[in-house]
Formats: structure tokens, sequence, C-alpha cells
């Protein structure tokens, strides 16, 4: 998929509304002087959106300093030292919803700087889940993620392997559709080390968030409804164990009990990895022939189902502004500008879904409009997604249970502890945290 074809798509759906934006550019104010810097989340899929920030500079007369770029997990590990420190007067932070509850105090109310009328513009539902405790703490980017199917096509249009694959496992090879099933291909489609079946994020809150939705879809939970840990169930131990088999045989690669998102997405993006769970700001990547060999061969579904339902964890990116920013006025016009009509038009081209009801609007009709086959079946596949999202629970103390977690779920995918053993131990350390936070 060439990206320029889907931004030109995008943008003859959405004239009125780019131009409407860039005759309003005025709007974002004069803050000629001012200087904003900003921690903000790096890497591929992220990236695009940074460039348009020399138009607000251009438009506004301010500058703004990119004083730290790294991937979430990085970033929230900076910012909660800040907190510590009280060296909280940069500006604009990334956000997440799953993070956003844990900043208590770190940044201000929204409402109190955003028209009504912006907010208005962005889906109900991300809107919300930017909002802590009544306060709009972030506005949302085009970067709502939940994760489907991507997979190379050329598997499933092979006779011999149709064949081999089931004599082996007495059923015909189709696209999965549960988790087992991708258990099975994944296993007989690797070829180490030159090609994998899988591959998972296998540390910090990336391993937790995919275990935690394996669990709703084998029918179980992360936490009860007092924040009580649950995980250590048999559903629990279903959706670890799916895990450690795919390790055990050496159907996803070694280092994957240290892959985070940019791994994967390369992985998949090489064409030596056969089905991979991902999120949406990796369509585009994964269809460009000047960034992935896998172009022209991928097909993209719905996230499988387990025993119960599919699995769906989700959220979405934003940007923040902190308490301590000198010149909030002109901090929330970068963050309007990062996050309108216009910004969420060039971001969700290369795949990503937005959180403005305009353009999703327009995404839609450009992808109907028949230009780009590849981006109707990525969308579909979304948008299905989309119906079995849910998010994490909206407790400050999930980062915390993740980094309890995670380092528990690796001992059991490498085989240094059983999954019970695992589990247990997990769930034994969370439980004295959510009694030392006072939930029961």
């Amino acid at each position: 998929m060439q990206k320029s074809i889907i931004f030109r798509g995008l943008m003859a759906c959405s004239a009125l509304v780019a131009a409407s934006e860039s005759v309003l550019a005025a709007d974002w104010g004069d803050h000629a002087g001012v200087t904003v810097e900003a921690k903000l989340i790096g890497g591929q899929q992220y990236e695009g959106l940074y460039g348009r920030i020399a138009e607000w500079e251009a438009a506004t007369g301010a500058s703004v300093s990119i004083i730290s770029k790294k991937s979430h997990f990085e970033i929230d590990k900076e910012i909660k030292s800040d907190m510590a420190a009280g060296t909280t007067d940069w500006c604009v932070g990334s956000n997440h919803s799953s993070f956003a509850p844990q900043y208590e105090g770190l940044y201000v109310d929204l409402n109190d700087l955003v028209p009504s009328d912006v907010v208005a513009g962005f889906v109900a539902g991300n809107i919300g889940a930017s909002t802590v405790g009544g306060e709009l703490l972030m506005l949302p980017r085009a970067q709502f993620d939940v994760s489907v199917l991507y997979y190379l096509k050329s598997n499933y249009e092979d006779a011999e392997k149709a064949a081999a694959f089931k004599s082996e496992y007495g059923y015909d090879l189709a696209v999965p559709d549960t988790w087992e099933q991708v258990k099975d291909q994944a296993i007989f489609f690797a070829d180490p080390p030159n090609f994998y079946g899988t591959q998972y994020a296998g540390k910090d809150e990336a391993i937790v968030g995919r275990f935690y939705e394996m669990v709703v879809a084998e029918g179980g939970n992360y936490l009860d409804e007092n924040n009580k840990p649950i995980f250590n169930s048999d559903a629990g131990q279903r959706a670890l164990q799916w895990f450690v088999d795919l390790y055990t045989a050496k159907a996803v690669p070694a280092g994957t009990t240290s892959y985070v998102w940019d791994d994967l997405g390369q992985g998949f993006a090489s064409g030596t990895v056969a089905l991979n769970l991902d999120w949406p700001g990796w369509a585009g990547f994964f269809n460009d022939p000047e960034s992935s060999k896998a172009a022209g061969n991928v097909g993209v579904a719905v996230q499988p189902m387990g025993s119960v339902t599919r699995t769906g964890w989700s959220g979405h990116h934003g940007f923040s502004v902190t308490s301590d920013c000198a010149n909030k006025e002109a901090a929330a016009s970068l963050v309007m500008f990062l996050t309108s009509e216009e910004s969420q038009l060039a971001e969700s081209a290369g795949g990503s879904l937005p959180t403005r009801s305009a353009v999703w609007e327009a995404n839609v009709a450009a992808a109907k409009s028949g230009d780009d086959a590849f981006r109707a079946e990525a969308l579909a596949a979304f948008a299905e997604g989309a119906e079995y999202a849910f998010a994490v629970p909206p407790i400050p103390e999930w980062g915390e249970t993740t980094n309890i977690v995670f380092p528990e779920l690796q001992a059991a995918i490498v085989g240094d502890k059983t999954v019970k053993e695992a589990l247990d131990d997990a769930a034994e350390a969370v439980d004295e945290l959510m009694r030392e936070s006072g939930y029961y």
C-alpha cells in the first residue's frame, strides 16, 4: 500500500474538513517567543505526525523542543521519575488511556483549556476513557488501538501445505478463527531459525496486556469487582499455557521474551512470521513495499476466539498538558493541533485508527471508493475487532501490577516455573499490593 495514495483518497473525501481547518489556522493562537517542551512517544507508527509540528510553529510563532522521545514504557518510567523529583515543568506529554490514572496531579483538566465544541468532535467513548475522576486528562490522537490478525496470504494458497496440514491436524487449513487454530498453524508453519509461526511481546505491560486479553477470551478476568486478582484461575492457566506451548515448540523467535511493539512490527515486515496479532498503526507499514518484505502478501482478519469470546485489549494514545507548565495555553494549542481533524487524517492514512468521528467517516468513505482493497480489508477487520474492545482496569495500580506479573509470566514461558506456580506467585504479590492500596 502506498501511503501517498491513501492520503490523497482521504483528502478527496474530506476536502471541506481539511480546508476549513487550514483557513482557521490562526485559531491556534499567537504564542510568539514561547518554547513548548514535550516528552513524546517514539517509534515507527508514531513519528509521521510530528512532521506537522513545523506547521503549528509557523502559525503560532512558538517553537517546540522535544526533550525526550522513547517507547511508551520508557516514557512512563521517565515521567514517574520526574514526578518523584518534582521536575515536571515541561509542558506536553504523550499519554495513554491505560496509563492516565497513574499520573495523579501531573496533568491539567483540559476541559478548562479546550473549547467544548472541539471536545465534541471526538468519539465519545474515547473522551470517556480519557477522563479520570471527571477531569479530561488527554486529547486522543489517531491511535485507537485494538489488535487484529495480520497474516501472510501465500500460506493459504499453497495446495501442498494445505494437504500436509490437514493430514497432521485433521481440519482444513484456513485463516485461523480461534487461538487454538493459531497455535496449531504457528507450530506447523515454523521453520526456525529462518521462519516462525507467530510472535508476541514478551515483557513489560505488553505481555501482561496480551495475557489479560487471553484470560478474558478464555472466560476469566484479571481482577474481580473488588480489584482482587483472579487471573490464577483455570482460564488464566489455559491462557498462559498458550504462550508456553508456542515458546516450547520454537514456533516463536527465541528472543520473544524481550520483544515489545517495534520488534514485532519489524519481525512481521521481514516476511519471516506467518501470523501476527498487532495494532492498526502497522497496517500501512506492513503493506508498503518500501518498508516491508511482506507487502502485497498481507491479509487482515478479525482477532481470533478463545473458548468464550475474542481477544480485545484496547486503549488509545493522546497528549496531555502538565500542571507545572508555564504556558498552558500554548501547550493546549499544540495538543489541539496534533489531535485536530487535519492531523488525524494524515496520521490515520498510515493505517492507524482515528478518534474523531469525522475522520472515521472519511476513512470509511475512502475505503468504499475502491481505490485500495487492502485499506478496505484492514478497516473492515478493525471495525469488527473494535466490537470486542475492552480496556484495562481503570485503576492507578494497573501499571504496578504489570511490573509484578510480567516476570512471572516470563518464568513460566521459559520453563523456570510451572504455569500454576507462576500465576499463584503473581496473584499473591498483586493481592498484597491491592490490600496495601486499600481496595479490600
